[in-house]
């Protein structure tokens, strides 16, 4: 049985709309490789994230993700960066057993608590390309809306990484999102004290509405040599503004798996991001701000997050005309440059 429906419906769309616009490798640059059983899960952190990203897997092992792509993505060759989705010694060697079994490159889950020695053994050891970490491991004290980058990328850990030249992917906190000052000054650190960390800003810096873009790339755009993910993220205009700014040399191809495997129609109201769903296929929602249950018939047009990602991204490319080459850097070979940097900068 397969991990997942791929109805007729989704089977049109990515026939008629996306097989021929993608390129036949691809590389998901931003994926989540984790066992349930191993998660560290701390009963007294903070609630500082969204819940409905947890509505569509309980884990997601390697054989799940390769299983993934071959059905959202049929006669295409994919492969992931991908790491864990959480910190803990078990998921970060579940992950570099996975990377070493697939060839699939990698990264550490760090904590904000370890020493700098801490973060450059493991990811020596485990083989891994840089470091992923998230805001919910900020210090238990800081509320979610004030928690800053260097709150849980200390730098003495991005020292580290900027001695290997590694990758950084980053999350972004803060309710401002791209536009909030406080993570445009600390990019601005990132880049000016740490220039060899290869920086990836994920998700195009949370910029799900347009208004989340701001004057943002005022700032960003000193820093020629920074990477953008567009994973999850399925605002034309965020899309559009990081490409006439950073160019198609800067953009990467993402889909935060599992969670792209979501059925919804993502629109933008009142400043924030909905998520329109089939009715009853994710359980009681529990009044989430950000999920809406749509009719029974509006449902069944509903395709996956992953497909509207995708059909974002070709709309801004047939806007702004990119070329063939152009899509294929954003789809493989941006990621795969950067990939390989790191490994020869980190293993020679």
């Amino acid at each position: 049985m397969a991990l997942f429906e791929v109805t007729a419906n989704d089977r049109r769309i990515y026939e008629q709309e996306l097989k021929d616009f993608l390129p036949e490798r691809i590389i998901d640059v931003h994926a989540h490789v984790w066992l349930d059983h191993l998660r560290v899960v701390d009963p007294n952190e903070p609630k500082r994230t969204v819940t409905w990203t947890r509505v569509v897997a309980k884990d997601d092992p390697i054989e799940h993700l390769q299983e993934t792509y071959e059905l959202l993505f049929p006669g295409k060759s994919v492969s992931a960066l991908f790491f864990a989705n959480g910190e803990g010694d078990g998921n970060n060697q579940y992950v570099a057993q996975s990377s070493k079994l697939t060839g699939w490159p990698a990264l550490y889950f760090s904590h904000p608590s370890e020493t700098a020695e801490e973060v450059e053994k493991h990811i020596r050891e485990g083989g891994f390309l840089g470091v992923k970490s998230y805001l919910s491991l900020s210090p238990k004290y800081i509320p979610g809306p004030e928690v800053r980058i260097f709150d849980f990328f200390p730098k003495h850990q991005l020292a580290v990484l900027d001695k290997l030249g590694g990758i950084v992917m980053l999350h972004i906190p803060r309710n401002g999102r791209l536009k909030d000052p406080v993570n445009l000054a600390q990019i601005a650190q990132i880049k000016e004290e740490f220039p060899n960390i290869r920086l990836i800003i994920a998700h195009i810096g949370r910029a799900y509405v347009q208004s989340d873009i701001g004057n943002a790339f005022d700032t960003l755009d000193r820093y020629p040599d920074l990477m953008y993910d567009f994973c999850a993220n399925c605002c034309d205009e965020a899309i559009e503004a990081c490409l006439r700014h950073a160019g198609p040399k800067h953009l990467m191809f993402g889909l935060d798996m599992p969670i792209l495997r979501l059925r919804t129609h993502r629109i933008q109201e009142n400043g924030t991001y909905i998520n329109l769903v089939p009715p009853g296929m994710y359980g009681d929602l529990g009044g989430d701000p950000h999920m809406r249950e749509v009719s029974p018939e509006e449902g069944e047009k509903i395709t996956f997050f992953a497909y509207e990602e995708l059909l974002s991204f070709k709309r801004v490319a047939e806007k702004l005309g990119l070329s063939r080459q152009d899509i294929e850097d954003i789809m493989y070979n941006n990621a795969h440059d950067l990939i390989e940097g790191a490994r020869k900068s980190i293993y020679g």
